[in-house]
């Protein structure tokens, strides 16, 4: 395969989920056993990313310890402790110059100024290099950790969401561009004519403001999300500029693809304003025997006691001991007040593939429904650029199975392909990710209000 160097290039994120995406990476000679908490090792990652010329390191959190399983499992699991993400991209921010930093943060879980302030630091700190990945939170369990008695239902969520999302990009707008003046001669520091109350009342919040920081040099972080539910889809049309989706097949990508960037035009944007990243894992080796030896070997740690506690949030309730792994699953839930569109691909996957319990639980640990590659890095670029010159992507969220081995390997194998076949870039286009994403950076909404005014007038 090859493509024109004039065609547009793919975007590329480096999930960087601690030690690997593989649920038994921990254990793996090739990862960091205690990376959730080694800053050396995610500089390590952050630069090996950026030398591979990635536009973005993207890192999942929750607000609460995932339980999966029993005490058994619980006790194998190796994602426990981990560093919040805003506070680990600012040190990040200093030992990088190119790279894009996408902290997840709860719009269930946080306050609107608080995390305004957060991610406008980090975007100062980085000098425009943050992004924001809007999540509503599927951990059931996090509600005990912030006085709640039970979470918030799924609809609600993503109600209280689009007003978060409302109440933080007015914040960011608390000072135009350019009040803050400085001048040493005249004592004057900013121009009050250019700060910003915005007295916000909703349902869910009220907030005064101004915030006390000067606008985010991108006007805004990337908004970015990962809903795949129709009120997530629709929070992303309006607000989202990158999508995070798993998908298993070209097919199930395509149709996505086709439906977000069809319910753009009734926000009044255009398609390129928007894109679409899903996960993709791959497993590489210099010949297929290789990748799929290393894939087996990555397979054999999996615990059983683990492999249950993967499945167990598809069934609530239900006692998954006292089923054969070797046998079909029972019937999944109907429906979650978690992850809503996690649970419909892990149900179509199971059936539509016939697994049973092992199969489907081997399915899910390597990168928990989105698609594995196992391969060549010729088959990994392969798959990638069938899926971007397809109408399935524009670009993906590389999700390493084990970390730094994985990355290592896809920036060494894999990223020169794709720059030999003018997939993806030989050097970075800007200054900020906005600008090497080809996002535009937003006009404060007082500057819109004020031209829509002198146009009238």
């Amino acid at each position: 395969m090859s493509q024109s160097k004039s065609q547009p290039k793919l975007k590329l994120g480096a999930f960087i989920q601690a030690t690997g995406h593989h649920i038994a990476a921990w254990r793996h000679p090739g990862s960091q056993a205690d990376s959730g908490v080694n800053i050396d090792h995610y500089q390590q990652v952050a630069q090996t990313a950026e030398r591979g010329k990635f536009d973005l390191v993207f890192l999942a959190d929750s607000p609460g310890v995932w339980e999966r399983g029993d005490s058994e499992a619980f006790g194998r699991q190796g994602r426990v402790a981990v560093f919040e993400p805003v506070t680990l991209f600012s040190a990040l921010s200093a030992t990088t110059r190119h790279i894009g930093f996408v902290s997840t943060a709860s719009t269930t879980y946080e306050e609107p100024y608080t995390l305004a302030r957060k991610f406008a630091s980090l975007d100062h700190i980085s000098k425009g290099r943050a992004a924001w990945n809007v999540v509503t939170t599927g951990n059931e369990s996090a509600a005990g950790n912030f006085g709640k008695e039970e979470h918030l239902a799924h609809s609600l969520r993503y109600e209280r969401a689009e007003e978060f999302l409302d109440v933080v990009k007015g914040l960011w707008d608390s000072f135009d561009d350019d009040a803050f003046q400085r001048n040493k001669e005249s004592g004057v520091y900013f121009d009050t004519q250019k700060v910003h109350k915005l007295n916000y009342k909703g349902k869910y919040f009220s907030v005064t403001g101004p915030l006390n920081i000067s606008r985010p040099p991108q006007g805004y972080p990337v908004i970015v999300q990962a809903g795949a539910s129709d009120a997530g889809r629709e929070l992303a049309a309006r607000t989202a500029e990158v999508i995070f989706t798993a998908w298993q097949t070209l097919e199930e990508a395509q149709a996505f693809y086709s439906d977000i960037k069809g319910r753009l035009a009734k926000y009044g944007r255009h398609a390129d304003e928007l894109k679409i990243m899903p996960g993709l894992s791959p497993v590489i080796g210099r010949t297929q025997e290789e990748a799929d030896a290393k894939f087996r070997q990555l397979q054999d740690l999996i615990h059983p006691s683990v492999g249950y506690g993967i499945l167990q949030r598809f069934f609530p309730g239900v006692d998954l001991s006292q089923y054969d792994l070797d046998g079909p699953p029972p019937p999944f839930a109907e429906s979650t007040n978690g992850n809503t569109s996690r649970l419909a691909l892990v149900t179509e996957l199971a059936q539509r593939d016939k697994l049973t319990l092992r199969q489907l639980y081997e399915r899910l640990a390597g990168a928990r429904g989105h698609r594995v590659v196992v391969g060549t890095p010729e088959k990994v670029a392969d798959e990638i650029q069938l899926w971007f010159e397809n109408g399935a992507a524009d670009g993906f969220n590389i999700m390493p199975p084990i970390l730094p081995e994985s990355l290592d390997t896809f920036v060494e194998l894999v990223i020169p392909i794709l720059q030999q076949r003018g997939l993806f870039r030989t050097e970075y286009e800007g200054a900020t990710l906005r600008e090497n994403l080809g996002l535009r950076r937003p006009e404060s909404q007082y500057v819109v209000g004020d031209e829509e005014e002198s146009k009238a007038a």
